[in-house]
């Protein structure tokens, strides 16, 4: 294919959507820009713009994956990434999650895979089913307002994670930790400070945790009106507060936690 001025724009528009080769379109691009249409030189001007792009995104990824792929030409076979989210609320679950991605991970539908807390909810939600989809396996655990009240929000994170890693479908022959180190875990582990910003699968097991309990606020929202679950997911917000000040704490309050303490006593 070395000329494409005989095919309408429409045509060379669905022939760059379906392709899925970075060669192909890069090779495509070329080709537009030298064609006599003006549409068609502003079409390979983007095509190459985005091209670019994504070799930048696959380049970030390949990074995000280093250390796993480290741990996989030593030999071993499945490399689980674990992380919560849920410590600071003063409603609602502590939540776990862990993920086995596969050793090929398909970037493209990965991109932007980055810690939850840096994505909005639109992103984080396709990039979760992306991660379901690839994972060779996945669980999330919680732990109840009750559970954090008894545990306190260390040692709850810590029993959580173990959990999680627990109920995972494929035993991990290495796990990588957001921060923390897992007692009495059965498989070796290693802790890496912002790991859910550093490792992909540290990455993945975020956003599938902050998924999930986003979620589950959402049905708390409906179960316990007035309280705003549903827009807060629980933290400290000043609406919150207000909401704890006149209705006073709810059955999924963590009655431990100073500002629930203070409306559960009036």
């Amino acid at each position: 294919m070395t000329d494409l001025t005989g095919v309408p724009l429409t045509e060379i528009r669905e022939r760059l959507a379906a392709s899925r080769s970075s060669r192909e379109r890069t090779r495509m691009a070329a080709i537009l820009r030298r064609d006599p249409r003006r549409g068609a030189r502003s079409l390979g001007d983007w095509v190459e713009r985005s091209e670019a792009a994504r070799r930048v995104e696959r380049a970030r990824l390949s990074k995000l994956f280093a250390l796993r792929n480290q741990l996989f030409r030593s030999g071993l076979k499945f490399v689980a990434g674990v992380d919560e989210v849920g410590v600071g609320p003063l409603a609602g679950p502590l939540v776990a999650a862990a993920v086995i991605l596969p050793r090929r991970v398909n970037f493209r539908a990965l991109e932007k895979l980055d810690d939850s807390k840096r994505l909005n909810p639109r992103t984080r939600r396709a990039l979760e089913l992306q991660i379901r989809k690839q994972a060779l396996a996945v669980f999330v655990s919680e732990l109840s307002c009750e559970e954090v009240d008894r545990l306190n929000t260390y040692r709850g994170t810590l029993a959580a994670m173990s959990r999680a890693v627990a109920g995972l479908g494929v035993r991990p022959d290495h796990v990588l930790v957001d921060a923390r180190t897992i007692p009495d875990l059965a498989v070796p582990q290693t802790a890496l400070v912002h790991g859910d910003a550093i490792d992909g699968s540290i990455a993945a097991a975020s956003i599938v945790a902050k998924v999930y309990r986003d979620a589950l606020m959402c049905r708390l929202a409906q179960q316990h009106p007035g309280y705003g679950f549903n827009r807060h997911m629980g933290y400290g917000t000043r609406e919150h507060l207000d909401a704890l000040r006149r209705l006073g704490p709810s059955p999924v309050h963590r009655r431990s936690f100073a500002p629930v303490a203070r409306a559960g006593a009036r």
